[in-house]
């Protein structure tokens, strides 16, 4: 029994020592493993199995935001996954409102506003990797997938000033046809155009905002395509911190509304820079 507890009052004094032992233990080991990836670095080898990404865009015509998952397939390639949701804009698009009565700005002539989802697949291909762990390495991306073009129609607020009625219509339907005070039928969308003062007399015209219209959404599919470079400054392979330039071009099943008097377009091409930050392992 002496023996025994002999034993027992040993294992405990040694405990300290292994929790502290098993401590440096890890700082050396990752001290060790970052030594490494800066020595892998210096020798120009991207060293990583897995990366995950999220970024923001700027493009020609809009802005947005996209998911990446990356599996590395060799040290000069590797398969992106992407998921991007965007909006985008006509460029004749013009905030307009209404000086005679207060009220919010509206974009005349607007008929949808346009949200592109994208999941696609990019081949990455290296071309110059970091000279040291400050340097940069480049990427060629190309690659594409399916695009949906989300539709959501918009709408105005319209306040007929003599008769006490506000409504909400949007652009090409039913509730378009309004009649002025002289008992002639008239088109909201085109009297905002060009801007008919006579109607704006007893109209208070503005935007409907952000909630309207979600109800309404409308879905056209397509195709899209895209290629870039990308620059990846981050200063160990563990982490992704890239900036990245490129071409899109967008091919739907049929035209797409977004203003009046503006034919609508069924193929897009716009540029676009994007930054990214993630992990890789």
């Amino acid at each position: 029994m002496r023996k025994l507890f002999f034993i027992f009052l040993t294992i405990v004094a040694t405990l300290p020592s292994f929790a502290q032992k098993s401590k440096k233990d890890k700082l050396m080991e990752r001290k060790q493993r970052i030594n490494a990836l800066v020595k892998q670095e210096e020798e120009g080898v991207i060293a990583y199995h897995k990366q995950s990404a999220f970024g923001f865009k700027l493009t020609s015509d809009g802005y947005g935001g996209f998911f990446e998952v990356g599996r590395s397939k060799s040290v000069k390639k590797a398969l992106l996954f992407q998921f991007e949701l965007t909006e985008r804009k006509h460029p004749k698009e013009e905030k307009q409102s209404n000086f005679s009565i207060p009220s919010s700005p509206f974009v005349y002539g607007k008929i949808n506003y346009c949200y592109p989802l994208k999941l696609g697949v990019q081949q990455q291909y290296l071309l110059g990797n970091k000279t040291n762990r400050n340097g940069i390495t480049v990427t060629a991306n190309v690659g594409g997938g399916m695009a949906l073009a989300l539709l959501r129609p918009y709408n105005l607020e319209v306040n007929d000033l003599n008769k006490g009625v506000r409504k909400y219509i949007r652009y090409e339907s039913s509730d378009s046809t309004l009649y002025s005070s002289t008992g002639q039928s008239t088109h909201v969308a085109d009297s905002i155009l060009f801007t008919n003062s006579s109607l704006l007399s007893f109209l208070q015209v503005s935007g409907a905002g952000f909630t309207r219209g979600w109800n309404q959404i409308t879905v056209t599919p397509g195709l899209y395509t895209k290629a870039s470079l990308r620059f990846d400054y981050g200063k160990y392979n563990e982490q992704l911190s890239a900036l990245e330039v490129g071409l899109m071009a967008e091919l739907y099943s049929k035209a797409i509304p977004q203003l009046v008097y503006s034919n609508p377009r069924q193929f897009f091409i716009s540029a676009y820079v994007s930054i990214l930050f993630g992990k890789r392992k």
